[in-house]
């Protein structure tokens, strides 16, 4: 039942694939107290029913702009005054296009001409649709116009190509639309390094890692999601930083240290996924090594440690750090928890190309009494119940855990 407080949010669904995950929008927009109705076009209904949308908002659907069973054939108008917010996902090219265009030949562009209300764009397409000049010409020329956009992100697409052009999800959404909501680290702040460092020799060649840095990414969404203000330092990563997360870019140890350091005051977590180079060369070359000599030493010396600074501090944040090892995992991991005087330590197995710039992994979670076993499963899962155990270790929450 509506009352004069809910946020009257109008949803519609473009035609794409991306548009199951527009139920579990409305799902999670009803949850917030948002008032939903659905306005789909002819192709999003061709991919997802009306009567899924139906049931899930409790409103019915609407398809047609020349609904004479619908307030009295003015559907448009009348969801038009209606709404407090217009979000579209899936925003497909050819919707988008229209929008830009000015059309209004089916009920949802109609309505977004006939609006007052903000209107909010998720993108959803092919990598190569996104990528095109038309596209992108859109996408900017909407933007002039006042209207939001959140994503597209990069992955996998339901074409089986991989690159920019997934449409957002539903969290990523709802934070755009309403900003930080409730969850386990609401009102939190939190800072989170992911990837690799890279170390340089001369300008063509470095020292650095395997890291992708899809952990650090996976857990910032899941902080966000949570409804922290997230702050991503990240090397040279090989996926998108999530959307509704600020990402500070550092390519180096001595950049990484330098970023933390600048982000962290009035963090309340702290959590070191990055891979950094543990050793920088101590001079690089100004111009490329040719390869003269039948040998080359190169002289290394430590780099920052940018965990062990932030665990040092007074007061400091909840620090956790992250442990890759390929021999006695616990042992190793459980010395770092204690000779650097960490609140948690998040352990995996490295050896034989485990967990390194795949997928999926892996954790041994331990902290100062007791751990926890997270089996193999997909990063961003993995990354959701870990950050749901640090959310609980931080409020003081009692842990199923192992001794």
């Amino acid at each position: 039942m509506e009352t004069g407080t809910e946020l009257k949010v109008l949803l519609g669904i473009g035609g794409g694939i991306a548009a199951y995950k527009s139920c579990e929008l409305v799902r999670r927009l009803r949850e917030a107290g948002c008032a939903v109705r659905v306005v789909m076009t002819r192709a999003g209904a061709a991919f997802v029913t009306p009567l899924t949308f139906q049931a899930l908002s409790g409103q019915p659907v609407r398809v047609d702009l020349l609904d004479a069973e619908a307030e009295s054939g003015m559907d448009h108008i009348a969801l038009a005054r209606w709404a407090d917010r217009v979000v579209i996902a899936p925003a497909t090219a050819d919707l988008m296009a229209r929008l830009a265009a000015g059309l209004a030949d089916d009920l949802l562009t109609t309505l977004c001409l006939a609006t007052e209300a903000p209107i909010l764009l998720a993108p959803a397409m092919n990598r190569v649709m996104w990528e095109h000049p038309a596209t992108q010409a859109n996408h900017r020329l909407l933007q002039q116009r006042g209207v939001r956009m959140v994503g597209p992100e990069s992955g996998g697409q339901a074409c089986g190509e991989t690159g920019a052009g997934r449409m957002a999800e539903p969290q990523a959404i709802l934070h755009a639309l309403l900003g930080p909501g409730s969850g386990p680290l609401a009102g939190r702040r939190v800072l989170i390094t992911a990837g690799p460092t890279q170390e340089p020799i001369d300008p063509v060649r470095f020292i650095g890692n395997r890291s992708s840095g899809r952990m650090g990414v996976a857990l910032a969404a899941a902080a966000r999601d949570a409804g922290a203000e997230v702050c991503l330092v990240h090397g040279p990563i090989s996926v998108a930083p999530p959307v509704g997360v600020r990402a500070v870019a550092a390519d180096t140890a001595e950049s990484m240290h330098a970023a933390v350091r600048s982000n962290l005051d009035g963090v309340d977590l702290f959590v070191a996924a990055a891979a950094v180079a543990d050793y920088r060369p101590r001079t690089t070359a100004d111009q490329k090594l040719k390869k003269d000599a039948a040998e080359m030493a190169v002289e290394l010396v430590r780099t920052p440690d940018i965990l062990a600074d932030v665990a040092a501090r007074r007061p400091r944040p909840f620090v956790v750090g992250f442990a890759a090892e390929t021999t006695d995992l616990r042992g190793h991991a459980r010395a770092k928890l204690e000779r650097k005087g960490l609140d948690m330590i998040a352990a995996n197995d490295v050896s034989a190309g485990k967990a390194i710039g795949t997928a999926r992994n892996a954790l041994t979670v331990l902290w100062p009494g007791g751990e926890r076993l997270f089996p193999e499963q997909p990063k961003d899962e993995l990354a959701r119940a870990l950050i749901e155990l640090i959310a609980t270790r931080m409020s003081g929450g009692p842990t199923t855990d192992t001794n």
